[in-house]
């Protein structure tokens, strides 16, 4: 392959690109549509392997040649309805729902660290520090809780403030 070819080689190969992205992108929006806003929910670790997984499958569709446009449609649909399958289904039976979500984890109450729940989670102080100076606080100390939430994020609840004198 000639240094010309990593840069162009011809138009059917810019077409095919073209047409299949305007349609994958069609299907895919199509069936995240009948799955429910659930499928597109602020993500957790499990939603994140699907939505990696909904990219990979679409970019395959897209450039790989030997990947036809109903065969990425197919993998899209099938990752989708299973997506959807699970958490219809996590909803409906604790040992799924405990297998596949991760709870909520407290990593500062009233105001001292948790050390072995921060450790644990991979999570610092100072991180903790950081969801407490963004809820308005400004040290560890305000806090009521810090949590770790399911998605990852941090969530911090700061003590409620004495009455002034």
């Amino acid at each position: 392959m000639n240094w010309m070819d990593m840069l162009f080689q011809g138009w059917s190969g810019l077409i095919r690109t073209a047409v299949v992205a305007v349609l994958a992108y069609g299907g895919l929006v199509l069936f995240l549509r009948i799955s429910g806003k659930r499928t597109l929910s602020k993500l957790n670790a499990f939603d994140l392997v699907v939505t990696v997984a909904l990219g990979s499958i679409l970019a395959t569709t897209l450039l790989n040649k030997d990947v036809a446009l109903a065969e990425g449609l197919v993998a899209l649909a099938s990752l989708i309805a299973l997506q959807f399958l699970v958490t219809w289904s996590s909803v409906r039976f604790r040992w799924l729902r405990e297998g596949v979500r991760s709870e909520p984890t407290v990593l500062v109450r009233d105001g001292q660290p948790l050390e072995a729940a921060l450790r644990r989670e991979r999570v610092t102080a100072d991180e903790a520090l950081t969801a407490v100076w963004e809820a308005g606080g400004h040290s560890l100390a305000e806090a009521e809780v810090v949590i770790l939430e399911s998605d990852g994020s941090l969530t911090a609840i700061l003590s409620p403030a004495p009455p002034s004198a």
